[in-house]
């Protein structure tokens, strides 16, 4: 798996509140762009999901893909690809949730693809950059209001 890429931004709700947005992924398409579906297909005693397949469209690529989540409580939610797809055959995240002041808390996705089409790693990056930085203004606008 090739190098992460990353981004961060502050958000004004406490931890508890954004990773209960980030694990209702179910929810993700009323406010990440990209995600078409998100199925839950098993859960955790916790409640959260341990496997799903999401579909997404993200401008040239678009497929649906399993994966496999860890949570960290409310700290971080780690998820790697289990069932590869038509396109995407590796895919590394994450969200960590830092807190950063009064009622703020610093949230970091950090993100990983790999495609069966050659690529340039400085594209694959910047595709990486644009689907982070996207989810991250998502996540915001949905939590902020």
């Amino acid at each position: 798996m090739a190098d992460r890429t990353s981004s961060s931004t502050t958000i004004r709700a406490a931890q508890a509140d954004i990773m209960a947005v980030i694990a209702d992924l179910e929810a993700y398409p009323d406010w990440a762009s990209g995600i078409r579906s998100f199925e839950v297909t098993e859960t955790g005693d916790d409640g959260r999901a341990r496997r799903a397949r999401m579909t997404f469209e993200g401008g040239p690529i678009s497929d649906t893909v399993g994966l496999a989540y860890t949570w960290e409580g409310d700290d971080a939610v780690r998820w790697e690809l289990v069932e590869p797809g038509a396109v995407v055959t590796g895919l590394h995240g994450a969200y960590t949730l830092t807190p950063a002041g009064d009622a703020e808390t610093e949230v970091t996705y950090e993100l990983a693809v790999d495609v069966r089409v050659p690529m340039i790693g400085m594209v694959r990056r910047k595709g990486e950059k644009r689907i982070i930085d996207s989810a991250l203004k998502g996540l915001k606008r949905h939590i902020e209001g």
